[in-house]
């Protein structure tokens, strides 16, 4: 960003260096609690500390928010529960309270909680923190404006304006039953078309999207999106309105889980950042790399027991590279097509048979072209024997069939015995496809050489 620029950092520290009060809080009054955040990744701490004391508490706690996970809860150790409950909590909406308190470990968040002085409020996030932190009860709010189906126009108006005033921002307006129960959204624009209106359930819009408390996050956006809603109203078993979740709150997340499966799928076991230190950075890093050199160690056993085919056949190790990181490359594309299916919903487990032939055909497809091809350039550039070169090419038709399907079925079944299938897209195929390729090549080579 150009305000970041570093003739503005030197300003900054400047100001700060004087201890220029006045100055500082003009442009702290300038930025937004993201860039705040990100200033003060770029000062020192005692800098970044005195600047921190001139905002509003209101703005602290928003800024704070900013920050990431991991660099919240290094912060948060060093400050007081009762200083986290009444200048960080109470000034912010109950999902970010509740994402502000799991950074804190049990004892903590018992302190924090018993420090609030809103009952009602400290009652909100004890009841959000039940939930699990990846459906939509973990991270909604509960600050909404709520109307009642059976209230005139006036009165509607009357408690939505007493409601709005502790609300920084108005996305819907919610409509329940003498239950709670969630029976529309009440368009604002029905108050200056219909102002005399008997009911508001006569003009509000019935059947509203929502989603339920349990479901997943993933469940959440995607509403949201083929919706191109701005947040979405969540109701309990019995359809009773219970928060809202905003397509902040959803994007976060998303980014969080892409982040995630992005690293699973690079063969890091735990979410790392880096500024991490090092033994958790290889603590992460290193459970993938032994498992690849235990598999190195197969490779290495199989092409062992084939040391006399090597000998009169010396050509037969130029294609080892070739058969191994083309059964590696095939099965990461099959279970990276399979992974995004079942990410987006797009592909269902009962569809499940019909995609595993689906990928039978474009395996077959793709293994005559690279097999004809692999046989062209050999017999071209003369690499080998003529059985040799029959041997390469078989080798591989058998291969990429192979790791087609095998990086097909592999995310399937992960999904079925609910575990993450984003670790079929990484070492976890590649390892397996080197492995097999080679007692395919070799075994082919054996019959025909």
């Amino acid at each position: 960003m150009e305000k970041f620029t570093p003739e503005y950092l030197e300003m900054i520290r400047a100001i700060v260096a004087e201890k220029n009060v006045e100055q500082a809080k003009a442009e702290l009054q300038k930025l937004h609690p993201a860039d705040i955040a990100e200033l003060y990744r770029e000062l020192e701490l005692d800098d970044a500390e005195f600047l921190n004391q001139l905002l509003d508490k209101e703005k602290a706690a928003d800024v704070l928010m900013e920050f990431d996970e991991d660099e919240r809860k290094k912060l948060l150790k060093e400050i007081p529960t009762e200083t986290i409950a009444r200048e960080f909590i109470d000034h912010l909406d109950t999902d970010d309270a509740v994402d502000l308190i799991r950074n804190l470990d049990e004892e903590a968040q018992e302190e924090v909680l018993s420090h609030i002085d809103d009952a009602e409020q400290a009652g909100d996030i004890v009841d959000l923190l039940k939930y699990d932190e990846d459906t939509a009860g973990g991270i909604m709010g509960t600050e909404m404006v709520i109307v009642n189906e059976n209230w005139s126009m006036p009165e509607c108006v009357k408690e939505m304006r007493r409601q709005a005033e502790e609300m920084d921002e108005i996305y819907y307006v919610y409509v329940v039953d003498d239950d709670g129960k969630l029976r529309g959204v009440f368009p604002l624009k029905k108050m200056i078309t219909h102002p005399s209106v008997s009911k508001i359930k006569h003009v509000m819009k019935k059947d509203p999207v929502s989603v339920r408390t349990d479901d997943t996050i993933e469940t959440v956006a995607q509403t949201i999106e083929k919706y191109d809603l701005v947040a979405i109203p969540v109701v309990d078993s019995i359809g009773r309105l219970v928060g809202r979740i905003t397509v902040d709150d959803v994007m976060d997340e998303v980014r969080e889980q892409a982040e995630r499966d992005y690293q699973m799928a690079s063969g890091i076991s735990q979410d790392v950042e880096t500024t991490d230190n090092i033994f958790a950075q290889t603590y992460a890093r290193l459970p993938w790399l032994l498992i690849g050199m235990i598999g190195g160690i197969a490779n290495s056993v199989i092409l062992g027991n084939f040391e006399n085919g090597f000998a009169l056949n010396p050509a037969m190790a130029l294609f080892i590279p070739l058969v191994g990181g083309t059964g590696g490359n095939v099965g990461i594309q099959s279970s990276a097509i399979i992974v995004q299916g079942l990410a987006n919903k797009s592909l269902s487990l009962e569809h499940a048979g019909r995609q595993i032939f689906k990928e039978l055909g474009v395996s077959i497809i793709n293994a005559c072209m690279i097999s004809v091809l692999v046989f062209a350039a050999c017999y071209l550039l003369h690499l080998g024997s003529a059985a040799l070169t029959i041997s390469v090419s078989l080798s591989l038709f058998a291969v990429v069939i192979f790791a087609s399907i095998f990086g097909t079925c592999v995310p399937i079944a992960l999904e079925k015995m609910n575990f993450d299938p984003a670790i079929a897209t990484g070492p976890f195929i590649t390892i397996t496809n080197d492995i097999i390729g080679m007692l395919i090549y070799m075994g082919i080579c054996a019959l025909l050489l």
